[in-house]
């Protein structure tokens, strides 16, 4: 891009502000009706809730703020090619968004989208297309260099289905075809795809993997959601009626927020309800080597019954002095628990705690929830690079 066009695409940021979510609605529909197969690919609940929207309106509007150094945004960016590579994005596809993105800002701003206007775009979403595929092709050659690894979608079976809460259900996973499996870096996630009666088409959703590695199997907890007439949950409540026996589709272990195998700081985990998943990835994983550190779990969630992993962490933390935990239930029962507190994470009330020197943090959880406990480490005065979360579903969250 020359810096004219440059200038061009950073001129459409005060509309992006105002009116980007419209452009987005725009451009989903308009491809969307053009390439129905993409709603195999796309989170369709994210769609009919307006979250991917708002979500691509966001990356939309950064990537134009940002348009002179779009480097300032690799993190993002590497983040999005983990999902993209769980999903198995082509190439091929880039040109098709590409088409509809551009097509979609010349309708919506009509006579504003002057000719210039329209190549600037064009040249902008090419280069940033191009650092997409580059970062997404790296990606697949590792997978595919993996021990047990391989790139697309891979039929594994449902061996064993364990209920570990009111509403959360373990599988483990084991390859139809007996050939080893990847391993995985302590909070990654799996990608499952499932057909859905209901939509009368495939769906992919993220569960994060919630054990050490087992060369035997992947396991996965999933809540089931229950939101009456919401679009959120067709996935997690078709799958919790599957059986032992049963086939699913499977990608690789992708993402970024983990911790490394074998970490040697302290650690800070601190989650919300089924955000405990890749915590406890995490904790199984390092444990050998955190019994030599301090590691402090937060976690918090609706009462008793949707604690899943109880029984778990109450076993790691008997007579560990290496572990602490601090559970909360907004509802406590009648008879009470001694061991719990009621109401919700508070870190100020907490800080003798939380506050260890090297220290890393570990977030996931609900939107609210993270955003809520982030700005609190960060008021508590711990370092932002010390401090990583995971948000399940759209990048939502951007903090500056």
């Amino acid at each position: 891009m020359n810096s004219n066009q440059k200038k061009l695409v950073k001129s459409t940021v005060p509309v992006l502000q105002t009116n980007g979510t419209d452009l987005t609605r725009h451009f989903y529909t308009r491809m969307f009706k053009h390439h129905p197969e993409l709603k195999n690919l796309f989170n369709m609940s994210n769609q009919a809730s307006g979250k991917q929207q708002h979500a691509l309106a966001g990356a939309v509007l950064a990537y134009a703020e940002h348009i002179e150094n779009p480097e300032v945004l690799i993190n993002v960016l590497k983040s999005i090619g983990n999902k993209h590579v769980s999903l198995n994005i082509t190439p091929e596809q880039y040109d098709i968004v590409g088409h509809h993105l551009v097509s979609s800002i010349k309708e919506v701003l009509e006579e504003a989208a002057t000719d210039d206007l329209i190549e600037a775009w064009t040249e902008a979403y090419n280069e940033l297309a191009q650092i997409m595929i580059s970062i997404e092709a790296d990606l697949y050659e590792s997978n595919v260099k993996k021990e047990g690894g391989w790139k697309g979608w891979r039929t594994f079976i449902i061996s064993e289905i364990i209920e570990e809460s009111s509403e959360v259900k373990s599988f483990y996973l084991k390859p139809k075809d007996q050939r080893p499996i990847a391993d995985y870096l302590p909070g990654q996630y799996l990608s499952v795809k499932l057909f859905i009666p209901g939509l009368g088409h495939e769906q992919a959703r993220q569960y994060s993997l919630s054990s050490a590695f087992n060369p035997e199997y992947y396991r996965i907890s999933v809540k089931r959601e229950n939101n009456g007439n919401a679009p959120d949950g067709v996935v997690s409540n078709v799958l919790h009626r599957k059986k032992a026996g049963d086939e699913i589709w499977v990608s690789a272990p992708s993402g970024v927020f983990h911790a490394g195998v074998e970490s040697n700081q302290p650690l800070v985990l601190i989650s919300g309800g089924i955000g405990v998943t890749p915590l406890l990835s995490m904790l199984e994983t390092n444990k050998k080597r955190l019994q030599e550190n301090t590691t402090v779990w937060l976690h918090s969630c609706r009462n008793e019954k949707v604690h899943a992993f109880k029984e778990q962490i109450d076993l790691l933390n008997r007579d560990n002095e290496w572990l602490t935990t601090h559970i909360f239930y907004e509802t406590l029962a009648q008879n009470g628990n001694d061991s719990v507190k009621e109401g919700r994470i508070d870190l100020a009330e907490l800080k003798d705690e939380v506050l260890i020197d090297d220290a890393k943090y570990y977030i996931c959880g609900p939107e609210v929830f993270i955003k809520v406990q982030y700005n609190s480490l960060i008021k508590l005065g711990v370092a932002q690079e010390d401090i990583l979360y995971e948000e399940f579903g759209p990048q939502l969250l951007h903090f500056n």
